[in-house]
Order: structure tokens, then sequence, then C-alpha cells
């Protein structure tokens, strides 16, 4: 099914047809197909959402550059839509960052939060983060003097070098909106989230270091905190019968 406001057409999925509703917010660049182990135990007892963002799985990328609030709101427009009266959010890395906008921000009605290996934290970056910043920077600027026939492809061996893994799976017209998306500090936000909020992490997550939970712990007043000792970035796939067990217990299901 798809979900149409304005340019955007948002390919979704729906499961269940339970009293309380839950709405997933996968990860960039994921799709709804990684959450299937949860969303087949949660059907039973839940209505339950996941989408595929613009860009991503059937959803097409609009002709323009977004932001974290673009996405956030076509997320809150579907809700709107869609009569979900204080659903309850499960929120993975990139999700992170819509999550915490609806409830930090927006002051959305949500009945309870699942963060997950959730971004939106701007890091320091360390001296050797920088330096390969000011390299890939001075070697971008160097561009000028490669013949035009060969300037896009010695870009794209930059990217490749450089970029990480997010951005060097990106379309053309996608990074943009990528960097406007990474480059938002939401944790001004996160001390806002009045929402009672469950947090997940794999202790050898890399991609949203294990501190990033202990901030969100430490500013969300109605936290809790469990880390999985071997889980890493997608900790609900490292363990997905013991992760469905802690979203059991948090929602008091019978």
């Amino acid at each position: 099914m798809y979900y149409n406001k304005d340019d955007i057409s948002m390919y979704y999925e729906k499961y269940g047809d339970g009293n309380k509703s839950i709405v997933i917010l996968p990860g960039w660049g994921d799709t709804r197909r990684t959450f299937q182990f949860m969303i087949n135990y949660l059907k039973n007892n839940y209505t339950v959402y996941i989408f595929d963002y613009p860009g991503f799985g059937k959803s097409i990328f609009p002709d323009r550059d977004l932001t974290i609030y673009d996405y956030t709101n076509i997320i809150r427009d579907f809700i709107k839509n869609e009569n979900i009266n204080k659903p309850i959010i499960i929120a993975h890395s990139f999700g992170g960052r819509i999550a915490t906008l609806m409830a930090g921000y927006y002051k959305d009605k949500i009945d309870k939060l699942i963060m997950i290996d959730t971004a939106g934290i701007k890091s320091f970056k360390g001296p050797i983060k920088l330096l390969k910043q000011y390299i890939y920077k001075l070697l971008k600027k160097l561009s000028i003097f490669i013949p035009k026939r060969k300037r896009n492809l010695y870009l794209k061996k930059l990217i490749k070098i450089f970029g990480s893994k997010d951005y060097k799976n990106l379309n053309n017209n996608m990074y943009n909106s990528f960097k406007n998306i990474v480059n938002e500090d939401l944790k001004y936000y996160i001390a806002n989230i009045p929402t009672t909020t469950l947090i997940i992490w794999g202790k050898l997550d890399y991609d949203t270091p294990l501190r990033y939970s202990k901030y969100l712990h430490k500013k969300i007043r109605k936290s809790s905190l469990v880390i999985l000792p071997t889980a890493g970035h997608f900790s609900y796939l490292d363990y997905p019968t013991f992760t469905n067990k802690l979203i059991s217990d948090f929602l008091e299901l019978k």
C-alpha cells in the first residue's frame, strides 16, 4: 500500500488488527524486511505499521532535497491520516532521529517508545576523523585539475575511499539529503522526551557507539537501558527472540 502526500509516495505495510497500534521506524537504507520476525510476534496483539522511507525499498525519492524534518512529518501525517491514537513507536538507528523529533520536538502523543541502536547525536570528531575529512576536502578541491571527462570518476573514487557506508550507497540525488540529516544534531531534544522509553543497544555497535545509549538513558527521565553483550548495530537481529521478550515485558504483554 502507498500513502501519498504532495510529491511523496511512501510504501507501507499493515499487519494485525489489534486495538493498539505500533509504528516501526527502520534505519537508513533499511526496509520492512529485517523486522519480519518482530512483526510476526507483535501482530497477534497489535496493529503494526512499517514503512519504506522515500528513496528506499518501494518508495521513490522525490525530485528535491529532504531534511530529517521532512521524513518526520511524512510519518506524522500518515499517523494523523490513519487516525492512529497514541501509537507505540519502535525506532532503529535513523528511525530514532524521527522518534526523537516526534517525542522531543513536536511533542506528539506517544504511548511508549522503544529505541534500538538509534542515531541523532552528533559525535565529537577525533584527530583521525578530522585528518581524514581534511584530506578528503583537499583532494576534492584538486579535482579542478582533473580533465572533465575523468572528473566524475575521480570524485566517485574519493567517496568510495573516504565516504561512510551509508553515504557510499546513495544515489546522486540523495547526497544532499543525507548530509542534511547527519549534520542535524538532535541531542538538544532528547531531554525533552517525556515518554516512557526502553533503550536496547548492542555493546559492539560501532555505527552508533555504546556511549550514545548511556547519553539517552541519562537524558530521558523515564527510561531503562538494556545492553546486549555481543550484539552490533542490528541488535534486534543478533538477539531476535530476546529482543521480542524485552519488548513484550516492556509493553506488559500477557
